[in-house]
């Protein structure tokens, strides 16, 4: 693969990862952090870029993005790939990046209520670029994501030679813990969840376009993946600086926001007037874009794979169901959707987490049999991912939340499924090399 292939492939990864979302978390962070802003960031970029970057990698020394989950249980592994894929799709991530483009990108513009044309005719044109799935790494990678990153890069120039304000005092836990609340923040973008189902769009992308067929091939992959994973991760963690800048100098024309949307939006504002709203507006609608043709691409995928669906015809019902929950209240598909992602997200970092570690063993013909030790990590990483799942959604009742902060590390980071899980796994390491020891204790004995 040549440099130019190489430099495609990663500006197309780094537009997949880049919705709206992921524009609008950042700036609010860096206002609340204030004179911490940086310290924070810091702790955003080990979780929100850190994580996809690894899933990334796993994926691509991987014969197939499937394999992933070949050590589970047959009906785990199944309800795995259909949560994720509906819930990182029609049923939650799509609507919303439809309805945050026509909120950022075209309310401003127009009085009326248009949600209903604008979210057809968005998906529309997402269904006439993910019905062309070769040429996904030329529409993304070398057009729309060039545009986006000048975009990006003129409104974040202009701030840094006239910037608005400067870094107010810290708030709140930015106060005391910077870093392990940018931690936080970076996780709940939920990326590292994201990067298992991009994974099928970007592995597949250096696939086909990795021309080399010799004995090297995986080896090869490798090297390209590092390379393309490298590139996403520089763009990703310099935007996220950029944004991150925004915000902390954002107290004078923006105080109390009440996301980050408002921050750029006054920003653009009051860096460019009119012209200023327009250029975000525009980054707005290409972030959305590529994120919804990224993940429309990937179920479709998905589904004809596994199901046998025809690409074009899954992709079309994609399409119009996006089109129609865009439509029906997504303050209640959130609401519904919400406590299965935050229940899957460490479901997908424990897995890759238990890939590395204590890969499953060949079965028959090669493929890898059921691993316990896999299933149970996933168990546990559901188990306690539920318990954050309530706290979040405040549905735990007081005694289970003094004796979650008691017992449990992490627990008011919403992050107390992550030390069983690592314990967990470490056991099982351990299990596994005293195992082996002790085999090859017996082998050597009967020579």
């Amino acid at each position: 693969m040549n440099r130019r292939e190489l430099a495609a492939i990663g500006f197309m990864t780094f537009a997949l990862f880049l919705g709206a979302g992921n524009l609008i978390f950042p700036p609010l962070m860096a206002q609340q952090a204030g004179d911490n802003w940086l310290l924070a960031v810091a702790g955003f970029l080990v979780t929100a870029v850190g994580l996809p970057a690894i899933t990334l990698l796993i994926l691509a020394r991987l014969p197939s993005v499937e394999h992933l989950t070949l050590g589970l249980p047959k009906w785990m592994d199944r309800s795995f790939w259909l949560l994720i894929f509906t819930t990182i799709g029609p049923a939650f991530a799509l609507p919303r990046a439809v309805t945050v483009a026509y909120e950022m990108g075209v309310k401003p513009f127009y009085s009326g209520d248009g949600l209903l044309l604008f979210s057809v005719f968005f998906c529309v044109l997402t269904l006439v670029l993910a019905l062309r799935p070769g040429k996904l790494v030329d529409y993304i990678g070398k057009v729309m994501t060039p545009a986006l990153i000048i975009m990006l890069c003129a409104l974040t120039l202009f701030a840094l030679f006239n910037p608005l304000g400067s870094a107010s005092e810290a708030t709140g836990p930015y106060q005391s813990a910077p870093v392990v609340s940018g931690l936080t923040q970076g996780y709940m973008t939920l990326d590292a969840l994201a990067a298992v189902v991009f994974g099928w769009v970007i592995i597949n992308a250096i696939r086909r376009t990795d021309k080399k067929s010799t004995n090297g091939r995986r080896n090869t992959l490798t090297r390209s993946t590092l390379v393309i994973v490298g590139i996403y991760a520089i763009l990703m963690s310099a935007c996220y600086l950029a944004m991150g800048y925004l915000g902390a100098t954002s107290s004078n024309i923006a105080p109390n926001a009440g996301n980050g949307g408002e921050i750029l939006a006054a920003y653009a504002a009051g860096q460019f007037g009119m012209m200023g709203q327009v250029i975000l507006a525009l980054i707005t609608l290409i972030a959305c874009l590529t994120t919804t043709v990224g993940i429309t691409t990937a179920n479709a995928h998905y589904y004809e794979n596994t199901y046998g669906v025809k690409f074009a015809l899954s992709t079309g019902i994609i399409c119009g169901l996006t089109a129609t929950i865009s439509n029906i209240g997504l303050e209640a598909l959130i609401q519904l959707s919400l406590p299965v992602i935050l229940v899957l997200c460490p479901v997908a970092i424990s897995l890759v987490m238990a890939v590395i570690v204590i890969p499953a063993k060949s079965g028959v013909q090669g493929a890898p049999a059921i691993s316990k030790g896999q299933t149970l990590v996933v168990s546990v990483a559901a188990l306690f991912g539920t318990l954050d799942a309530l706290m979040i959604l405040g549905k735990l009742p007081e005694d289970a939340i003094e004796l979650g902060q008691s017992m449990l590390p992490l627990f008011n980071e919403n992050l107390s499924w992550l030390v069983p899980a690592v314990i967990t796994l470490m056991l099982l390491k351990l299990v596994r090399l005293l195992n082996t020891s002790k085999r090859n204790s017996i082998a050597e004995l009967q020579q």
